[in-house]
């Protein structure tokens, strides 16, 4: 096979990820397109490499794909109940007080957000670490760490 037909074939998978919207097919498209852009560099390849690369490339990525970008999605904590995150550790980017309201950032979202309004029963400054205690409506009350 030549290089362009691993490019038009890489293309046509691509792009019929937008028809099957499955995120499956796209690492097809991409294997293949890895295949043809090595024949053109290095012309020559026999036939059998080049659907073994194209098997080895398509398989690397889907696992790659499900081993470390589909974690990082699913960080998110949305629709978690709010006992599960009790003691959550942020950090304080907007003084807290008794009567006055702050902002919190956690490393990761909490409840589908990183950062949220908070509240507490001391005053804390900006860039402490603080630890959830409770959510309270649409507030986090929180003290130090």
């Amino acid at each position: 096979m030549e290089w362009w037909h691993w490019i038009v074939g890489g293309i046509v998978l691509v792009l019929l990820e937008l028809v099957i919207p499955s995120f499956f097919v796209l690492w097809f498209g991409l294997g293949a397109l890895i295949v043809g852009l090595l024949l053109l560099v290095a012309p020559g390849f026999p036939l059998a490499g080049q659907i073994l690369l194209w098997a080895i490339t398509s398989v690397a990525m889907t696992a790659l794909w499900f081993r470390v970008f589909s974690r990082i999605r699913n960080k998110t904590r949305i629709g978690t109940a709010s006992g599960d995150i009790i003691g959550e550790i942020g950090l304080l980017v907007a003084e807290a007080a008794p009567f006055q309201r702050g902002k919190v950032r956690f490393q990761r979202p909490v409840l589908g957000a990183e950062e949220w309004p908070c509240t507490s029963d001391t005053e804390i400054s900006i860039g402490t670490r603080v630890k959830l205690v409770s959510v309270e409506g649409s507030f986090l009350k929180v003290t130090r760490a």
